[in-house]
Formats: structure tokens, C-alpha cells, sequence
């Protein structure tokens, strides 16, 4: 039996030899970090730059994209790493500090896509009530709710998986995994398990059904209302859905084969449905955010010509 206080390090086994091609990967996986980092800054400076963009809608986006980089800080520079390496380990302390980023990353996706859902229902259900109803300081507070509860969350669950004894040190990923830990166990998880189900309760369950709520609203008010009405509703609400359902695909893919047996799949398959939900989210959101909405278009355009 191997105490997890004596585990200094964890071997990541998805990893496999791509021989000259490791190169070509690394260039690849480094434009796409390159990319979200610039598309994801760039949103933030235009919102934070101009006054015509502090309106609650546009702050919860900042919140939004503010999140990708998080994210994306959290896993791919370790992606680099390892794809140079001929060793896939990881220290035991970065591995949990990767597994604190990228949960919470997730958790706090789900939060803002709750309030942002919260906040377009506001706008379309209760047009003459939005700016007594969504203030700067209800603003402020969704916004530290949005951050603040998964990150709690999130350092409760991994107190819990730090403490227990682990019989191995092999995770079957290519990145650091909370159940990835909690499988390596010895002795019971039945506390971590019943928490896991609680943190998933509060950081996706109830955000989830927060959204259901909102958008029942919202189709109920399209049904009934104008046609004004119906296409206002569609050029709000057509990004955040899309946003939503890429991510929730990809958090389903991630579950499935977490929890169930997928050797029978190729490994690089395996690689690409574990790393789309924490990958293609970032790339996703700022493209259908910065393309959809007229006033970062046109704020975007502005500085660009300005600077030629």
C-alpha cells in the first residue's frame, strides 16, 4: 500500500511515440494556444477599452473569455511539455494544481453560461425591467458568484483526493485527472464519491437547469410575441446555445469515457474526444462571439483600420 503523501509523481500512459512527427504536433498544438490567447486578449482589451461595451451582456462575455484563457493556461503549456518529453510524468503537486485549474475552468464555463442564459431572459422577457432589475452591482455580484463557488468547490474535491492512499501512479491521459486519482485508490472512496456528486450537483446540475428554465421562458415569450420579438430572441440567444451545446457535447464525450471502457477505440481517438471539450471551447467562443455581435464587430474594425 503506497500512501499518496509518498507519491512524487504520476506517469501519464496515453502518451505514445510519434517519433520525428512530435514536431509538427508541437507546431500545431502551439498556433492553437497562440490563437486563443490572442482572439480570447483581444476580446477582453476591445470590452474593457470602450465604454459602449460596459453593458451587463458584454461584462459577462469579458468574464467568459477571461475563463478560456484560465483554461487554456492550465493545460496547454503541460501539452507542449509532454509532447517534447520522452518521459510523460508530471510532479505530483503540478499534477493536482492542473487538476484544480482545468475543474474549475469547467465549473466556472458552466456558472457563466448560467448567468449569461439569466441575463438574456432578463432582456427578452422583461424588456421595460432590465436596467432596474440587472444593475451594475447585481452585475459585479453574479460575477464573483460565477468564479467564486467553483473554485471552493473545486479545492474541497481535491483536499479529499490528495488524502487518499494510492496503490499506483499511472494515469491513462494526457493530462492530470481528478477521477483519474480517485481510481488509483486503495482504500475507500465512498466520501469522495458522494462529494464528487454534490460538487457536480452545484457546478453543473443547477446551472443546467437554470438554463432549461431561462430558455423555456424565452421560447415561450418568441412563441407569443412578434416577429421584432422572435429575431431579437434568435441574434441574442443563436451564440450562447451553440456555446452551450459544443461544451456540454464535449463534457459528455469526456464522461463516457471516463467512466466507461474505451479501449476498443484507437488511442489517438481517445486523445482527441479528451482534450475536444478543454480545447475547442476557447477557439469556439471568441469566433462566434466576435463574429455575432454587431458591436464588437464594429469595435474591432475600428482599431484595426485606425491602426492602418
Amino acid at each position: 500500500m503506497m500512501n499518496s503523501t509518498y507519491v512524487s509523481y504520476f506517469t501519464l500512459s496515453a502518451y505514445f511515440d510519434t517519433g520525428v512527427f512530435k514536431y509538427l504536433i508541437f507546431m500545431i498544438v502551439m498556433l492553437l494556444y497562440l490563437l486563443i490567447v490572442g482572439s480570447n486578449l483581444l476580446l477582453i482589451v476591445v470590452i474593457c477599452m470602450n465604454r459602449s461595451l460596459h453593458e451587463p451582456m458584454y461584462l459577462f462575455l469579458c468574464s467568459l473569455f477571461v475563463n478560456e484563457l484560465f483554461g487554456s493556461t492550465g493545460l496547454f503549456p503541460f501539452l507542449l511539455v509532454q509532447i517534447l518529453s520522452d518521459i510523460h510524468t508530471v510532479s505530483a503537486p503540478l499534477c493536482f494544481l492542473q487538476i484544480y485549474c482545468l475543474h474549475s475552468y469547467v465549473n466556472i464555463e458552466f456558472y457563466n453560461l448560467a448567468v449569461m442564459s439569466y441575463d438574456r431572459y432578463l432582456a427578452i422577457c422583461c424588456p421595460l425591467q432590465y436596467n432596474t432589475r440587472m444593475t451594475f452591482n447585481k452585475v459585479t455580484m453574479l460575477i464573483a458568484v460565477t468564479w467564486s463557488i467553483p473554485c471552493f468547490v473545486i479545492l474541497l474535491l481535491l483536499s479529499l483526493s490528495s488524502s487518499l492512499q494510492l496503490c499506483g501512479n499511472i494515469i491513462e491521459k494526457v493530462y492530470c485527472d481528478n477521477y483519474s486519482i480517485v481510481k488509483l485508490a486503495c482504500d475507500d472512496t465512498s466520501v469522495n464519491n458522494i462529494y464528487g456528486l454534490i460538487a457536480t450537483s452545484l457546478t453543473i446540475v443547477c446551472p443546467l437547469i437554470l438554463i432549461f428554465y431561462t430558455y423555456m421562458k424565452i421560447f415561450r415569450v418568441c412563441f407569443s410575441g412578434c416577429k421584432q420579438t422572435r429575431q431579437k430572441a434568435v441574434s441574442t440567444c443563436t451564440p450562447h446555445l451553440a456555446s452551450l451545446l459544443n461544451f456540454s457535447c464535449g463534457a459528455c464525450f469526456e464522461v463516457l469515457q471516463s467512466r466507461f471502457n474505451m479501449n476498443n477505440l484507437p488511442n489517438t481517438l481517445r486523445i482527441v474526444l479528451s482534450l475536444y471539450w478543454l480545447t475547442c471551447q476557447p477557439v469556439f467562443n471568441p469566433l462566434l462571439y466576435g463574429l455575432n455581435m454587431s458591436k464588437i464587430r464594429i469595435v474591432c474594425k475600428s482599431l484595426v483600420f485606425a491602426k492602418m
